[in-house]
């Protein structure tokens, strides 16, 4: 499909489907839409008062022209109150669009929508990333696709010559968010830790990162114990993936971003049982994926800021050679960590990556991890959980967040909730009480950061995947923190 900025107007574009967008009850058709609906005999007027159309945001109604005419559909979508149009209304509204077009079999689309903020790029670059988004479906893994309907594959942008290169950058980032899409719900027989590196040896290839795969025994000789004892059960060897992207003269700034990268999780002898889910424990790299995505938007870009991502890859399995509950690990900092419950190996994962990440003279490292069911108690499966002790680089991520319309509500790091994670036989355990667990969480983490002068942790346990289509999402991985990860590298 192709995304392009036109400069054409409502009466002079042609193709299968027109989509124009109208405030709520503000639906009086005016301008070039009322010379287009002369030309229509009425029919749009016809169509709102018989469809009782409002404008509601994300509405939309359809209805076929007369024959012989150089458009053969028109879509009206609802843009909500004038007063409350932003980029996130035009995002949503744009994939509404997408969506009907497809439904419609057009083949060709034209979307006239109003600027928000004043801003033309952001809402060029928004439109476009909402149709490619909408419009993604991921059929890798079905013998034929389940849809033989008509695709998009034009989509003209009307008003909005000029902004080819905010259509460049949407492409760019949507690749990156699709390529987090595919990581995420491809099954742990297929992506596993080897292929992770794989994936990440081709992201290096084609846009010339540099890359760094630690082997178990690169991994030993670096004291990665926290690591190396989740992966032990695994048939399949660990990778712990470093990709580094540096751009031309001296950065900015330098900066890290760490996923966690479990590509299957049984949950270890602490076994998920019925009901836990565990069929859906491929999504336990969400973290990474979005490292990996992030890496191959931000390579395109080439920004002014030299960015590290890492993971360290592995499955949590069952064997004769698991982790005991009960264990105790030596993390490569030269904490010590008992193993109360197997099934919180995230944490011991991202110990070892965030100690690796903190020697490496960042300015401020952001990890994402699908770390704990607590955090989708708290804040649902639309937002993200953000923990930070910085306040400065806490509002960096909700502002990059926000522009990505991506949700992330702050927690607290309440220091008194550690004594619950304390041991009476190492320094600490790898979990706490039942109460506040996310934030637990968070503060366990927290010991493994040392000398970097800013940190956060995102649990994003919640919105790596959808149960059902939402804005720009369908059903299933939603590539959750490339955009936002792309938004905070840049700004």
């Amino acid at each position: 499909m192709e995304v392009r900025a036109t400069n054409n107007s409502l009466l002079e574009w042609s193709g299968d489907g027109l989509a124009v967008g109208l405030f709520e009850d503000a639906t009086e058709i005016t301008g070039d839409l009322a010379i287009l609906d002369q030309k229509f005999a009425g029919v749009l007027k016809e169509l709102i008062a018989e469809e009782e159309f409002k404008g509601k945001l994300g509405s939309t109604i359809v209805t076929r022209v007369g024959v012989g005419s150089s458009i053969r559909k028109v879509i009206l979508v609802g843009l909500g109150k004038p007063d409350t149009l932003k980029i996130e209304t035009l995002r949503r509204a744009a994939a509404a669009v997408a969506r009907l077009a497809k439904k419609q079999k057009c083949k060709t689309l034209g979307i006239s929508l109003p600027i928000a903020n004043n801003d033309t790029a952001a809402t060029t670059q928004a439109i476009a990333e909402a149709v490619q988004l909408a419009l993604f479906q991921d059929t890798r893994f079905k013998s034929e696709p389940e849809e033989k309907t008509t695709q998009v594959e034009t989509v003209d942008l009307l008003g909005l010559s000029g902004q080819e290169a905010a259509i460049t950058r949407a492409n760019q980032v949507t690749s990156g968010v699709i390529l987090a899409r595919e990581l995420v719900a491809a099954p742990a027989n297929s992506l596993t830790p080897i292929t992770m590196a794989e994936i990440a040896q081709v992201i290096a290839k084609d846009h010339g990162l540099q890359l760094e795969i630690l082997e178990q025994a690169d991994c030993e000789k670096l004291g990665m114990g926290a690591f190396l004892g989740v992966a032990q059960a695994s048939e399949i060897p660990p990778k712990f993936i470093h990709l580094i992207y540096k751009p031309v003269g001296t950065p900015r700034r330098k900066v890290a971003i760490v996923g966690k990268g479990l590509t299957f999780d049984s949950g270890g002898l602490n076994i998920k049982g019925a009901g836990s889910g565990i069929e859906t424990m491929k999504i336990d790299m969400g973290g990474a994926a979005a490292t990996l995505g992030a890496a191959k938007a931000i390579a395109q870009i080439k920004p002014d800021v030299e960015v590290h991502f890492i993971s360290a890859v592995t499955e949590n399995m069952i064997s004769g050679r698991a982790m005991h509950p009960g264990d105790i690990l030596t993390a490569s900092n030269g904490k010590t960590i008992e193993v109360n419950n197997t099934d919180a190996e995230g944490r011991l994962t991202l110990a070892d990556a965030l100690v690796y990440a903190d020697k490496l003279g960042v300015e401020a490292i952001v990890d994402l991890a699908t770390l704990t069911g607590a955090c989708v108690v708290a804040l649902g499966e639309d937002i993200a959980g953000l923990f930070t002790p910085n306040d400065d680089l806490a509002k960096q991520l909700e502002t990059a967040a926000e522009s990505a319309g991506e949700k992330v509500w702050r927690l607290p790091m309440e220091e008194k909730y550690f004594e619950g994670l304390k041991s009476g036989i190492a320094d600490m355990k790898n979990t706490g009480p039942r109460a506040g667990g996310s934030i637990t969480a968070s503060l366990f983490l927290k010991q493994f950061v040392k000398d970097t002068p800013a940190w956060a942790h995102l649990d994003v346990a919640g919105p790596v995947w959808a149960d059902k289509e939402n804005g720009i999402n369908n059903p299933g991985a939603t590539g959750y923190g490339v955009r936002t990860l792309v938004n905070w590298v840049l700004n």
